[in-house]
Parts: C-alpha cells; structure tokens; sequence
C-alpha cells in the first residue's frame, strides 16, 4: 500500500493546484475524462482497453495536457497489485503511457520456504509498463457511420525482481517455462459508440500478441500467443458508466502443484461515476481465477484518474 498512499499524496497536491490555477488559465478546452487509464498505463477500462486515446490535443495543438489515475486491485490471500499510471497524448493521434506496478504476493513466500525451505526474501515483484498507441483509423472515416476508430500499440514490460527470485529458486521458474524478464506485446483495438439504443453503447473489442504470465508480473515465457479482449460501456447517463471486460490470458507457463497454478482468464464488472470535467472515479468487481497459489475471484478494485 506504500506505492498508493505516496500515489494519493501527489494527485491531491496536484487537485489543490489546479482549484487554485483552473485548467482554462492554460487555454486548454476540456472534454468529459473518458477514457478511464487501464492498469498498464493507456486508455481503456480496467484489464482492457479502447481505441479511443486519453485527453489529445486540442484546436490543432501538438501537445495534449497529461493523466493520472492510481488504482488498487485486491486479489485476497494478502495479495495486492498497486498501479501508478500517466499518459501524454501528441495531436490527437499518438499516445504514450507509462505504468508503475507493485504486486504484493501474499502468503506466496511463505508457502514456497515451507515447501522448498528457501526464503526467497521477496514479498512482491514491481515492473514497469511502457506504452506506445497510435489511432491509425478514426471512428467515422470519410463520414461513414458504420467505421470503427483503430488504434494500434506497442507494449514493453520489465519486470525488477522476477529473474532474482528465479535465481534464488535455482532456475525453478525457468524450469515451468518462465523465461524472461522483460517482454512486448503488441496490440490492435476496435472501437465504435452505438447511439441508436436508448443509452450510448461503446463497444471495444481487441487482438493482443503477447508473451506475459499474469500481465507479465509473474515473468514471462518463450511462446508467444494472440489473444482476445474487450468491454461493452453503457451510459447510464452522461455522468454513470457501467462496463463488462473480458480478457483471455496465454496460460503458457506450467503448474507446480500445490504452489503455482494455472492462469485464467479475467472477465471484470466496472462502475463509473464522472465527478467533473478532470476527475473520475471507478470500481470494480473481479473474477481472476487462479492466480500463483490461490483463486482470486470475488476481487475487488478502485481507481481515481484526473486530467490536467
């Protein structure tokens, strides 16, 4: 929780700076704060994302102004994953973000020395997301309804710690099949907003090659799979969004029994609640699967995001 409260520390000194200096002083007109940051630093909901890209560029300007949103997803058994997240949008084309994570293992530690009796000193792993997302199609091309918005990204992931707890284990993480500790992804999303029912609906659909074991917090392996992921958001009203996620996961590492399972795939439940024209605040409701040595379903996480 450390990462979160020094999180919380900087985004309400920025809140109190720009109550004092409001975002017109900078000649910056604002749009609703959609879409929220996924938890590895680009737009999105929470574990997937949208072709849509966070706060661009206005009135032919090069630079958009940033995001920031911390985020908190317990997982139970002790277990945490925190998430410092930020995007800077160039135009209204390019987008880059950057994602810090902290993800506290729980009681992982301890069930391995009174397996293998080595303390491998390490209770949670940190990594660091590097994001690169460029809008290669704009949704309503050549004024025709029917074109989604596409957007395509390149993803580098480093992961501090695994490859130390690797060697502490004597290679037993290589042994199932982790075998790195850095990896790419590279992803395709699809985007459309349907306002022919009686609420809009965003529809986010996307491919995503990958090589990462639980996002790449548990390493990453040598094979590399295509997977799907997506969201439908509704608008309740102009103020309360309701989504669903889906996320398949590549499950490519093996299982030690009684210790390390499987992976899963992710499907989330997410509640929105636009507070102004800089800030949201969201929830949601999780169901994980295994994740390392427990089930993690009946998750839970909150986020808070503010654009400048």
């Amino acid at each position: 929780m450390v990462l979160l409260r020094k999180s919380l520390i900087i985004l309400v000194c920025c809140l109190v700076f720009f109550m004092l200096f409001p975002v017109g002083v900078f000649g910056h007109e604002k749009s609703p704060p959609l879409p929220l940051h996924g938890i590895e630093g680009m737009g999105g909901v929470c574990s997937t994302y949208s072709a849509y890209l966070v706060n661009p560029a206005k009135d032919g300007k090069v630079f958009g102004l940033p995001s920031l949103e911390v985020a908190y997803i317990h997982l139970g058994k002790g277990r945490g994953l925190e998430a410092l997240t930020i995007t800077e949008t160039l135009w209204d084309r390019l987008e880059a973000g950057y994602a810090f994570h902290s993800f506290d293992f729980g009681d992982l530690s301890q069930d391995i020395e009174n397996m293998t009796g080595v303390d491998i000193n390490d209770h949670s792993v940190n990594m660091h997301n590097f994001n690169l997302r460029f809008q290669a199609v704009r949704e309503n091309f050549f004024d025709l309804a029917w074109i989604p918005a596409v957007t395509v990204g390149i993803h580098y992931k480093k992961n501090n710690d695994i490859g130390c707890i690797n060697n502490k284990l004597s290679g037993a993480l290589k042994g199932i099949g982790i075998e790195d500790d850095k990896g790419l992804d590279f992803t395709v999303y699809f985007t459309k907003m349907i306002t022919s029912l009686p609420r809009p609906l965003l529809v986010n659909a996307g491919i995503r090659s990958t090589k990462a074991a639980h996002l790449g917090l548990f390493g990453f392996t040598d094979d590399r799979k295509t997977l799907f992921e997506g969201n439908l958001v509704l608008f309740i009203t102009n103020k309360i969004l309701c989504g669903i996620e889906y996320r398949q996961k590549p499950d490519e590492y093996d299982e030690i029994p009684g210790l390390i399972k499987k992976e899963d795939d992710w499907s989330t439940l997410c509640l929105c609640f636009v507070i102004n024209d800089q800030m949201t605040f969201s929830g949601g409701y999780g169901h994980f699967g295994d994740v390392l040595n427990h089930k993690a379903n009946n998750s839970w996480c909150i986020k808070f995001k503010w654009e400048f």
